[in-house]
């Protein structure tokens, strides 16, 4: 009688990192104290929740020192990987020298900062205002654009998320993140132009098309005819991954730009080469938005974010005294720097690249073993895959996507989920990842899917 097969167990690849011994509070009076002084809409997403107290690139580690691939880059934001070297010692550098003063007062960081970035940006988009979260660069966008426009409307897409203050929740189209509560004002959602779940008929760009026209006609039923702006992401980040075919964004900036409206481009988990071939998501479709925004790898890991706009559209935010006591910081301001000389000098771009080709040809492979898996997506290291329950009916696998989260951090690696039934994997580590780490991941998810 033969004997059963063994079940391989994926093996971490090395690190010679150490991690300290940690001598803080445990994790139960960690959770305890969580529980009983933290505002309970602050969630976790482990049946035991995971306690993590180090990290070096992109690796992280709990209390006990048992380390754990980190395929989530802390919510997309940790572009360099955790303690960057060269962040961490600008950073304190910074800290030891001036930790803040606001930017009433001169401080070369802040326009040295402001520079670089426009270095970056295609001709005309030159003017960057800093504030500290992606949330306060799309309200400020939005301000913006309604100081230069004159107009109050404002069109973003069915399924974006554009963050977690007023203004901001507001332009969100997913209900599972909105309070019974008014958010913003005069602001419409169009059709998303995601072919996998749509109802139009035809390829994914007589969809994009359709789409298009779809903002044609919230402006003609909903506005007064003019706009303010249109704000969407390159690729839907929350909302799991989803995008247009490339000739969408094209087509729906010259309907908006028709009706007096600006394009403005959420960044917010696209920008800073995680898409690979372009530095900036709006750069893999053709098209030059006026107003960008940007946060998350920014600063990798330090509350920063910004919005680049050109001197004209700047200029009408000038109407009034506008302020912001955080935003610009030199400490902030170091980390920035530091952030792009470390993807220029360590080739982050060029390795999102190449590391996310392979995953997701891998991501593809598995997709023909494992039904579950309805759609496999995205570009660079900004990838999702979608449970289903069955490919025809397109029903949403939202526990299928629970177990296997519990699944995967029990074999050393953590992702993320998304979409509005919470049933896409989002993966998106680190820019500094290995085919190492790529390798391990897709065995972790393969065994994890095989669990269901």
């Amino acid at each position: 009688m033969s004997s059963p097969t063994a079940v391989r167990i994926p093996t971490l690849p090395t690190c010679d990192h150490q991690p300290r011994p940690y001598q803080g509070p445990g994790r139960d009076e960690v959770l305890a104290m969580r529980r009983r002084y933290c505002n309970p809409a602050v969630f976790t997403i482990y049946r035991e929740p995971l306690m993590i107290v180090e990290g070096h690139r992109q690796y992280v580690f709990d209390e006990t020192g048992r380390r754990y691939l980190d395929f989530f880059a802390g919510i997309v934001t940790l572009s360099c990987g955790h303690s960057h070297p060269k962040v961490v010692a600008r950073v304190r550098d910074q800290l030891e020298t001036l930790q803040h003063t606001t930017t009433i007062y001169l401080h070369p960081n802040f326009p040295t900062f402001a520079k670089a970035l426009a270095e970056r940006m295609p001709p005309g988009l030159d003017v960057t205002y800093f504030v500290n979260s992606g949330s306060e660069a799309n309200d400020l966008a939005v301000t913006m654009a309604r100081a230069y426009t004159g107009y109050n409307d404002v069109i973003a897409l069915r399924n974006g998320y554009h963050g977690g203050t007023t203004g901001a929740m507001g332009l969100t189209s997913h209900h599972t993140w909105k309070l019974p509560i008014r958010y913003g004002g005069a602001i419409h959602h169009a059709v998303n132009p995601d072919p996998y779940r749509t109802a139009f008929v035809g390829s994914p760009e007589s969809i994009a098309t359709q789409s298009a026209e779809d903002i044609r006609d919230v402006i003609r039923f909903s506005s007064p005819g003019k706009i303010a702006a249109f704000l969407a992401e390159p690729i839907n980040g929350v909302g799991g991954v989803t995008m247009g075919a490339p000739n969408y964004l094209r087509e729906a900036y010259a309907v908006v730009r028709e009706h007096g409206g600006l394009c403005i481009a959420d960044e917010v988990q696209t920008g800073f080469g995680r898409t690979g071939d372009h530095f900036w998501g709006f750069q893999n479709w053709g098209v030059v938005p006026d107003i960008v925004t940007m946060a998350k790898s920014i600063g990798n890991g330090l509350p920063l974010a910004a919005v680049t706009t050109t001197a004209e559209i700047a200029h009408a935010l000038t109407q009034r005294h506008h302020l912001n006591t955080f935003g610009g910081n030199p400490l902030s301001m170091a980390a920035g720097l530091a952030v792009l000389e470390v993807i220029d000098e360590e080739g982050l771009q060029a390795n999102a690249k190449a590391q996310g080709a392979r995953l997701k040809e891998g991501l593809i492979a598995l997709m023909s073993r494992h039904r579950v898996i309805g759609d496999v997506r995205g570009m660079g290291l900004m990838l999702g895959v979608e449970l289903v329950e069955d490919r025809e009916s397109k029903v949403p696998a939202s526990k299928a996507t629970g177990l296997v989260l519990e699944a995967t951090k029990e074999l050393g690696l953590l992702v993320g989920k998304g979409g509005l039934h919470g049933n896409v994997l989002r993966i998106k580590p680190p820019l500094c990842i290995t085919r190492e780490d790529v390798d391990f991941a897709l065995e972790v998810l393969d065994s994890a899917l095989n669990s269901l």
